[in-house]
């Protein structure tokens, strides 16, 4: 199913045909501020497993994004944040970051497995917003790539549903996308490092 959503004013109709799909173990494709994005409700294991399937991964392993609405919700699933990192997520967020953090107990739970730290998100992407927010709680997710030499993430969403029609539940249409993605910024320790340049800036 394709879903157009506008980009700047997300239809709460439509926003909740999206839950409805997520609530049911549905797996989403949508856009963030940065690329589209494989997404689904992080309570549902096997949804996370079908997201790990698509992008040939292993669920122990793999490297997945919790996106939130807020530092509030972000901080449901870290350990105490020490207050530099605190600091450094409120100048930057929301934003094109993804922020690896010390996890709390509910992660390895969510994982089934005993991973230490999480990626976390807070986009600066109305649709993906409303969608979190209706649903209340993060929705997981992993970046959707394109196997073309020169772009290496998709960016058009009829190309999406051409590739992705019969693998997921719902394609979100939420205008052309970006083809770079998030700055990954390392706030394990007090001393914050980039260990990927994306699209977003530090400050």
């Amino acid at each position: 199913m394709l879903l157009e959503i506008h980009p700047e004013n997300p239809s709460p109709r439509k926003i909740e045909q999206v839950i409805k799909v997520l609530e049911k173990g549905g797996v989403i494709i949508y856009p963030t501020d940065t690329v589209y994005a494989f997404g689904c409700d992080i309570q549902n294991q096997k949804a996370i497993k079908q997201i790990c399937r698509l992008r040939n991964l292993d669920p122990k392993k793999a490297n997945l994004t919790f996106i939130c609405k807020d530092i509030s919700q972000l901080a449901s699933y870290a350990t105490q944040l020490d207050n530099d990192v605190f600091k450094t997520l409120r100048r930057n967020t929301p934003g094109p970051f993804t922020f690896i953090l010390k996890a709390n107990k509910e992660v390895p739970r969510i994982f089934s497995n005993r991973k230490k730290t999480v990626g976390v998100r807070i986009p600066e992407n109305k649709i993906a917003v409303a969608i979190i927010e209706a649903l209340d709680r993060p929705i997981l997710s992993i970046s959707l790539k394109n196997d073309d030499e020169i772009l290496e993430y998709f960016t058009n969403p009829s190309e999406i549903y051409d590739d992705y029609a019969k693998q997921v539940d719902m394609i979100i249409d939420g205008g052309t996308g970006k083809n770079q993605p998030s700055t990954v910024v390392d706030a394990t320790s007090r001393e914050v490092e980039i260990i990927r340049n994306g699209i977003g800036e530090l400050v």
